[in-house]
């Protein structure tokens, strides 16, 4: 049986910078319960810490705030040619752990370790089994080449983190995904904090407030179709090469 959570018990967070000597943070726990992780979730609040440091969790609320509006969906011409001779099988939801442990032991460029420890793997693997965390992944001769994982409430798609084992792999994932997003009344992919692969989509900084506004426009607010299933129908024209 999956894990259980209430949406009508919304945990109320402080406001940014009154529990924590940083205007970013509203709150510091020691553990991740998945009823405050969903209460985040609702008030533009996500975990982001250091686990390997032994730091305690922080509760961020970040000013500017990085989103992708869908009407400013922008999909460069090399990712549309590498689409229509992509070597890769895409799914959703097939590994979530596996996509985990993947984003967790990619090296990036001036980062030591990696902000996914214990209690995150622990954490989203239940926010999966609830039904709110999916992952995304590219597959290549049966291996994992891939993928990025998230969470999705109402027609927001929050973006946790991205991996890469095959060059093209996690970016033509994340196009096919913004697609099948905004053809299913996806309004907003929220990206946290500004990043140069998710700018090149048209994401953008605005402030704290109105993303905030947005979103709580848009939490409410159910997808028009079924995402997996769409996802799963407009993958498969683009597997292995397909025109």
């Amino acid at each position: 049986m999956g894990s259980v959570i209430d949406p009508e018990n919304i945990i109320a967070f402080p406001p940014p910078g009154t529990a924590a000597p940083f205007r970013n943070i509203c709150a510091v726990t020691q553990d991740i319960p998945l009823q405050l992780l969903y209460s985040a979730y609702m008030q533009g609040i996500f975990p982001w810490f250091d686990e390997t440091e032994g730091e305690p969790v922080l509760w961020y609320s970040p000013e500017p705030r990085f989103c992708l509006r869908m009407e400013k969906l922008h999909v460069p011409r090399s990712i549309e040619r590498f689409l229509r001779r992509s070597p890769f099988t895409y799914t959703m939801d097939c590994c979530f752990g596996r996509v985990m442990e993947a984003c967790r032991d990619m090296r990036r460029r001036g980062q030591h370790g990696s902000w996914i420890g214990d209690k995150m793997l622990r954490a989203y693997s239940e926010f999966h089994e609830a039904g709110y965390a999916h992952s995304v992944e590219a597959w290549h001769n049966g291996e994992l080449a891939g993928g990025f994982y998230g969470v999705l409430i109402g027609s927001v798609f929050c973006g946790e983190s991205m991996f890469t084992k095959e060059s093209g792999s996690s970016k033509s994932a994340f196009v096919l995904f913004a697609r099948v997003f905004a053809s299913c009344g996806g309004k907003l992919i929220d990206s946290q904090v500004y990043t140069e692969n998710i700018a090149r989509y048209g994401a953008e900084n605005i402030s704290r407030d109105a993303f905030l506004r947005l979103e709580g426009d848009y939490l409410h607010k159910a997808l028009e179709k079924n995402l997996p299933e769409a996802f799963f129908a407009l993958a498969g024209s683009y597997a292995a090469g397909k025109p």
